[in-house]
Formats: C-alpha cells, sequence, structure tokens
C-alpha cells in the first residue's frame, strides 16, 4: 500500500520557552518502507515561502526531486528556531568565549548545549520511535546555516555516535578565536568521525567573513588531524548570506548525504 506523502506536526517542551514546534516531512513510501533522516535547524525557513521572512529552502520539492531521479528518499525533520532567543540557543558555549557577542542582535548568553540536548535527547528519540526512518548513525544527517550551520557542526562532533554527516552552510564559526577552535577540535577527534560537508559564499560582506572563518577552521581541522576524506569544502564565491544560496546547495548536500549511503 502506497502512504502519500504527509507533513506532521509535533511540539514538544522546550526549556524557560514555549513549547517548541517540530514538524516532520514524510514523502511518499511504501507500508513498511524506512528512510533515512536529516535534522535541520530554522524550521520555519524550510517548507513553505509564506512563513518565512527571509525566503525559503523548498525542502519539500528537493526531496520530492531526488525521489523522483531515483537517488532515494529522505524524511526531513525541521526544528523551528527560537525567535528573539535563536542567537542564543544556536550558540554553544564549551567551544570557547564568544567574542564578537555584539554583532548577534539578541545574544545574551550561549546556550547550544541545551539546544544539542533538545535534539538527541527528545527529537530523535521521538522521531525514531514515531516515523518509518532507518535508524543509525549511518542513514542519520544534521544540516543548517549560519548559527544554524555552527550548531550542526557542534552537534554532530559531539555525536560521531548518532551523526554521519553534517550540513554546515555559511557557518558562525568567527564567533570564536582559532585557539579556541583548537583546543575544542583537539578534544572532539575520535574514530569514525562525520562527513563534513561545509559550504560558503562569498558574495556579501557577511558571507566574506564567514568565508575567512571557515577557511580558517578548516585549516584547523586538517591541522589536529581531521580525516581528509571525511570533508568536503564547497565554496560559491558569488553567492551572498541568505536562504536562496542555501536552498541551491541543499540540493547538491541531500544528494551527498543519499549517495554516501551504503544498502
Amino acid at each position: 500500500m502506497t502512504i502519500p506523502e504527509k507533513l506532521h506536526n509535533v511540539y514538544f517542551p522546550y526549556p524557560k520557552l514555549p513549547p517548541r514546534r517540530v514538524r516532520v516531512y514524510v514523502p511518499e513510501h511504501e507500508e513498511g518502507e524506512t528512510m533515512p533522516v536529516i535534522y535541520m535547524t530554522d524550521g520555519q525557513n524550510l517548507f513553505y515561502e509564506d512563513e518565512s521572512v527571509w525566503g525559503c529552502w523548498k525542502v519539500i520539492d528537493t526531496v520530492t526531486e531526488s525521489a523522483q531521479k531515483g537517488a532515494g528518499k529522505v524524511i526531513i525533520v525541521g526544528i523551528d528556531n527560537g525567535g528573539e532567543n535563536r542567537d542564543n540557543e544556536l550558540t554553544p558555549g564549551s567551544i570557547g568565549e564568544v567574542i564578537c557577542a555584539n554583532e548577534m542582535d539578541n545574544f545574551t548568553e550561549p546556550l547550544g548545549e541545551q539546544f544539542d540536548s533538545f535534539v538527541v535527547n527528545t527529537v530523535l528519540p521521538h522521531v525514531e520511535q514515531h516515523f518509518p526512518v532507518k535508524k543509525g548513525k549511518d542513514y542519520t544527517a544534521f544540516c543548517g546555516s549560519s548559527s544554524g550551520g555552527l550548531q550542526s557542526f557542534f552537534t554532530c562532533l559531539e555525536h560521531p555516535d548518532l551523526f554521519s554527516v553534517a550540513g554546515v552552510f555559511s557557518p558562525a564559526f568567527m564567533l570564536y578565536s582559532a585557539q579556541s577552535w583548537t583546543n575544542w577540535l583537539q578534544r572532539k577527534l575520535k574514530d569514525d568521525m562525520p562527513y563534513l560537508y561545509i559550504y560558503t559564499g562569498s558574495g556579501d560582506p557577511l558571507e566574506q567573513r564567514i568565508f575567512f572563518s571557515t577557511e580558517l577552521v578548516y585549516e584547523i581541522l586538517n591541522a589536529v588531524g581531521y580525516p581528509y576524506e571525511q570533508m568536503n569544502e564547497v565554496v560559491l564565491f558569488e553567492n551572498g548570506h541568505n536562504e536562496k544560496a542555501w536552498e541551491v546547495i541543499f540540493k547538491d548536500f541531500v544528494y551527498t548525504f543519499l549517495d554516501g549511503i551504503e544498502d
């Protein structure tokens, strides 16, 4: 029996904030079929144009296209951001001191570890219990942009046993010093690290800064011995810091993730 596509809404308690909406897009599939899954930040920007202030990634179109082309199906878990609390919840404190907090409009304290715990201890177990996902790290990815790119990088390196691929788009790496990054990455290096799909543009002043900080972190990753074959750096110099760029690069990320899965 064929089960039609559906976008499910689930609400979870979130510390000191209203219940957090998480949406799970399950593409059309056969009864009993299971699929890989991508967890994503900033759920408001993923599915529909009319609810996104800055633009939409149109992830449903990408998933549909992937299935039609025979590349595979994938479930998308979009986790809404906390609005004015977004800068806090997508900035981890354990990497090091946040050195340019004044550039974030609503930042008061780094709470990325709290968001990380929400993803791995609340959202992921629920999704694996109630939706037709393939279980295990080989079928599980995490993706985000800007502060969400920073958070996806952090969470995947914190939990290499849970995530096999990190989509790190225009990450806010400039929030920490080179020494903080070096110290943190040296502590995190283990066997069987996740594959890092790291993307930046350079088409506007903010994205230029992100490009240079990403190049620095990429050099540090190499210096601390992160497996070279587990990293892919994509740079499209003409692209700015916006959802339109991330919509396009997300398509390649999905194909890369699905292509790396061994049946």
